[in-house]
């Protein structure tokens, strides 16, 4: 028959019949008895739920949230015939050929009756008729049919991608390869239903291949490595999975396997086709041993050339070395474009700090405008900033004079002069510049009020009050944007010869263009100094402002005019805010610094994103740009009285975040008893209701906490910082954060190194070892912990005495000293026992679990994971029970229990991804893999490994990732693909040999000619 569905097009079902034939007609044939007309169906089915039928897997039809019933599979298999004939009619010749083909049965006509008589009476009135010798299904709602709804996303799809929306082309492509629920028509038989199972299969996996080109072009290669490896291992012979495998595994700096890929292809169809790879895969192949830099990353496309600039009047010089800012000169053009043409007169308000360059900027953009506006354009410095802003009654006199009007004809007051004005521009084209405004009401009268006219207004203050503005926010200079006007004004050969301390330069100028432009003059006018001198000069962060000055041209002086004007309660929350490191801080943070209602700071800060001193980084979240919070810490070095209130701000906020971690960690492991072991606190804290709160709250507040605590590693503040990064060690775990938690980790230890204090020294080092863990350093983590319990010892400390003999028994089991690590851990044990903590006693048990195991005694090393997993499940610990599931699942893995291994390893990947744990979430894939590799899964351990290696990627370090390979490498020669799995146990062996690891040996075994996996 002739109903194929036309993938990726389709007609809308209740489409008009072939032949133009309305769909009510029955001419030629008898209807049959209790056959309905559509145009009576939203009578018979008014307050029904809607049918909705799925062919992208088992056939079903759906009313509401209730399964019909679809009977026989041949009855199934008549449905789906006509659900994929898209509302045109299907003969009964043509039904029958679909049921049965060739071997059709003598009654196989009166059943073709039987069955749609039979789906009449389950599905609504005038859905299935009757006509021209046949049957149709007419009259279905808006995505009625899964197929239909996936062809319509994948036509989004294509758009967006056409248009250059890619992240809205992947989303929408995912979502209708979602629709797919198995395999197509399943258990419906027939000819046709085959045919459309292999179409519709085909059709999948191009929409899959569409996705993964679209993930690749968005620089997802690592996570696409896992996907394909599985699709390469399941269509083995489908070349298109091969080449972006290639690609991926190319971008992800996996040279050798991609080359590996490509030689395993060659064979493979040589063996089984008896043919050489397709030109794209040969080219791809040669561009990798190339390394053509066109594979590296996806290309982007170039903006739109700017304008060229045009004829000004009464408007200053534009600088001959305007950089930048592309982005912003098309956006503020095409809004003055609106009024040039007359649509409406349109008003555009740069807000921004002082020097971040809002005067050049609109400036530069109404010089490209002034074609535009053939009438004139109008220019005034408003002194917004200064003490004595400019009146707007002068103003205005000012602009009627330049607009032809006579001094006689002027009158005095403010309301006249603005009438005559919007007069004067009526049914003319002019540009307004207002530059340095004070507020919105000192523009208003200022403003044009006809069609045809535009303003440009730049200010320090943000002008939501301002009715009908386009609002621009104008921030610093990109990192390459700073660099181009560095190099402009110094010259290319100073810079080319020093281009990272130029860098250091302009970073040191926190990107701010009045600063780039004040260092480089510096640099341009003394001939004898190098980059490297300057920058030299501005990495004093105590002396960065003084530096940054230049004729009439200072920083400071700018920052001046803008804290000069504040109250004193936003002039004192400048000053502190400005105190502690970090790139942001929360609204919560803030309060505890300047020891207000959290109600009365966010008005404060509010206040200042409104003077442009304060950034609002995010809803709830604050920030200063660089060179604006050295000013404000030497505002308060200055202004601040009594000196000790600095010190009290900063310990108010470390006992804050001190409180709310300890909140994060209680919640995440109760029953732990470290929280009552940390130094005391004066300032509260916030509190969670439930732990995916608590952990919001840790992850969002990391980079900032991180920061701080290095800061605090000093005095009196010390202490309190060795407790909060224990408490927030779930940050050392996490990858985002695990090489800012490490550096602040040294930095605590060196400070309680240097203050000879036994018990702070201890705490830093258990910080230090657990961050040495993560990162596979285990001879250093071994070195840091047994120094620890020694210290912590002395101190009378029992908590660091607990975790050290924990984190060494686990150090000893990476290492291979079994008796060493097993005694360890019952030293742990009876430690966290005499301490009451009953979470830290299971924790000790399940590693002791891993203890027994790898000693060969899996029946214990099962008990003693149960016995953890009963007192974490007794506490309610969540996260940590997951660590119990995951040594269970090792345990029940060495006793050859799979199942039920797979089982407690998958529960324990939920909660590792749950609670944004990367390293575990890395290493409980790996364990899946391994369980998988144990029970003859190839294809299912490859995918899992690639999946491990994706979440790896910066965490764990080298030798869990050469465990990863090497399996990874097992499952990949049992695939029949031993050139890739060469190419992971040789990158596997390199990095066991640098590591010095004992794997190295299994590891050349298996690379050796006779080995067999």
């Amino acid at each position: 028959m002739d109903g194929e569905p036309r993938v990726p097009e389709q007609r809308r079902p209740g489409a008009s019949a072939e032949g133009g034939k309305d769909a009510g007609s029955s001419a030629g044939v008898a209807v049959e008895a209790g056959s309905a007309r559509p145009a009576v169906q939203a009578d018979a089915t008014a307050g029904v739920p809607p049918l909705r039928f799925s062919v992208l897997g088992p056939v079903r039809a759906r009313r509401g949230g209730e399964l019909l019933s679809t009977g026989s599979p041949q009855q199934r298999a008549l449905l789906a015939a006509l659900l994929l004939r898209e509302g045109r009619t299907a003969t009964a010749a043509e039904l029958i050929d679909a049921l049965w083909g060739e071997e059709s049965p003598s009654q196989a006509l009166a059943a073709v009756r039987t069955y749609a008589s039979r789906l009449r009476k389950i599905l609504d009135p005038g859905i299935l008729v009757s006509e021209s010798g046949g049957y149709a299904i007419r009259g279905l709602g808006e995505d009625a049919l899964d197929l239909a709804a996936a062809q319509e996303l994948a036509t989004e799809a294509e758009k967006a991608r056409n248009t250059g929306d890619l992240c809205h082309a992947r989303e929408v492509l995912s979502r209708a390869l979602a629709l797919w629920n198995g395999e197509v028509l399943a258990g419906v038989p027939g000819p046709y239903a085959e045919a459309q199972r292999v179409r519709l299969e085909e059709w999948r996996l191009q929409l899959l291949e569409s996705r993964l080109d679209m993930d690749l072009e968005q620089g997802c290669h690592a996570e696409a490595v896992s996907e394909l490896t599985a699709l390469t291992a399941e269509h083995p012979l489908r070349e298109r999975f091969r080449e972006l495998l290639m690609l991926a595994l190319y971008r992800s700096g996996r040279q050798a396997e991609a080359l590996a890929v490509y030689a395993d292809t060659r064979r493979l169809l040589a063996d089984e086709l008896g043919v050489d790879p397709r030109p794209g895969l040969r080219e791809l192949q040669q561009r990798i041993l190339q390394a053509d830099p066109g594979l590296a990353e996806p290309s982007s496309p170039q903006p739109e050339p700017a304008a060229a600039p045009v004829r000004p009047a009464q408007l200053p010089a534009t600088v001959p070395d305007f950089t930048g800012r592309a982005a912003f000169v098309t956006e503020l053009s095409e809004v003055l474009a609106s009024g040039a043409e007359g649509r409406v007169m349109a008003v555009s308000a740069l807000a921004g700090i002082g020097g971040v360059g809002k005067t050049t900027l609109a400036v530069h953009v109404a010089h490209q405008a002034r074609a535009a506006f053939p009438d004139g354009q109008l220019y005034v410095d408003l002194q917004g900033a200064g003490s004595r802003a400019a009146d707007p009654e002068t103003v205005l006199g000012a602009f009627l004079r330049a607009l032809g009007t006579a001094d006689s004809a002027m009158p005095d007051s403010l309301e006249e002069r603005a009438a005559l004005y919007r007069s004067v521009l009526d049914g003319r084209r002019v540009l307004v510049l207002l530059d340095n405004a004070r507020d919105a009401a000192q523009i208003r009268p200022l403003l044009p009020g006809t069609e045809g006219c535009a303003a440009l207004v730049t200010s320090r203050v943000r002008m939501v009050d301002l009715a009908g503005a386009h609002l621009v926010d104008l921030d610093v200079m990109s990192p390459d944007e700073a660099l181009q006007l560095f190099t402009r004004i110094v010259g290319e050969e100073r810079v080319a010869a020093e281009r990272e301390a130029a860098l250091d330069v302009v970073a040191a100028c926190g990107f701010l263009p009045l600063a780039i432009r004040i260092a480089a003059s510096r640099l341009a006018s003394r001939r004898t100094w190098t980059v490297s001198v300057l920058a030299a000069k501005l990495a004093d962060e105590r002396r960065r402002l003084d530096e940054l000055q230049a004729g009439d041209l200072a920083v400071k002086a700018t920052f001046e005019l803008g804290y000069g004007q504040l109250e004193p309660a936003q002039a004192r929350a400048f000053r502190l805010l400005g105190l502690a490191d970090g790139p942001d801080i929360s609204l919560a943070a803030a309060a505890a610094v300047l020891d207000l209602p959290v109600e009365d700071t966010e008005d404060l800060l509010e206040s200042l994103v409104d003077t442009s001193l304060l950034e609002s980084a995010a809803p709830g979240r604050y920030r200063f740009h660089d060179l604006v919070r050295l000013y404000a810490r030497a505002c308060a070095e200055r202004d601040e009285w009594p000196p000790s209130e600095r010190e009290a701000a900063l310990s108010r906020l470390l006992d804050f975040y001190l409180a709310t971690a300890a909140a994060v960690y209680a919640i995440e492991r109760p029953g732990d008893r470290l929280v009552e072991h940390l130094e005391e606190i004066h300032y509260p804290g916030l509190t969670f209701a439930d732990r995916h709160t608590a952990q919001d709250w840790l992850y969002a507040e990391a980079n900032a906490l991180l920061a701080f605590v290095q800061q605090c590693a000093q005095g009196a503040l010390l202490r309190r910082a060795v407790d909060l990064l224990w408490v927030a060690k779930d940050l050392a775990e996490s990858g985002a954060n695990a090489k800012q938690y490490e550096t602040a980790a040294v930095a605590l230890r060196d400070a309680a190194d240097a203050a000879n204090d036994p018990r702070t020294r201890a705490r830093a080092l258990t910080t230090l070892t657990n961050v040495h863990l993560v990162a596979g350093r285990f001879e250093q983590a071994d070195a840091e912990a047994r120094l620890a319990m020694e210290l912590a010892r002395a101190a009378g400390d029992l908590a660091p005495s607990c975790w050290a003999a924990n984190d060494r028994g686990i150090i000893a089991l990476y290492q291979g000293r079994h008796a060493e690590g097993e005694a360890c851990l019952k030293e742990a044990i009876e430690s966290f026992r005499l301490d009451r903590n009953l979470a830290g006693e299971a924790s000790a048990l399940c590693n002791l679990s891993r203890i027994h195991l790898a000693m060969g005694q899996s029946t214990s090393a099962v008990e003693l994971a149960q016995q953890g997993i009963v007192i974490y499940d007794r506490l309610g610990h969540t996260l940590r029970g997951a660590n119990g599931r995951y040594a269970l699942g090792l345990a029940l893995t060495g006793q050859r229990r799979l199942e039920a291994a797979v089982d407690r390893l998958t529960e324990a990947l939920e909660v590792f991804r749950d609670s944004r744990q990367r390293l575990w979430e890395g290493m409980t894939l790996f364990r899946l893999a391994e369980a998988h590799l144990a029970g003859n899964r190839p294809a299912q351990t490859a995918a899992l490994t690639e999946q491990a290696l994706a979440v790896l990627r910066g965490i764990g370090g080298e030798w869990r990732r050469g465990n990863v390979l090497t399996v990874l490498g097992r499952a990949l020669s049992s695939l029949g693909q031993p050139g890739r799995a060469q190419a992971c146990w040789q990158e596997a062996l390199t990095i066991f040999e640098q590591l010095g690891s004992p794997e190295a040996a299994d590891v050349r075994l298996l690379l050796a000619p006779s080995a067999t996996v």
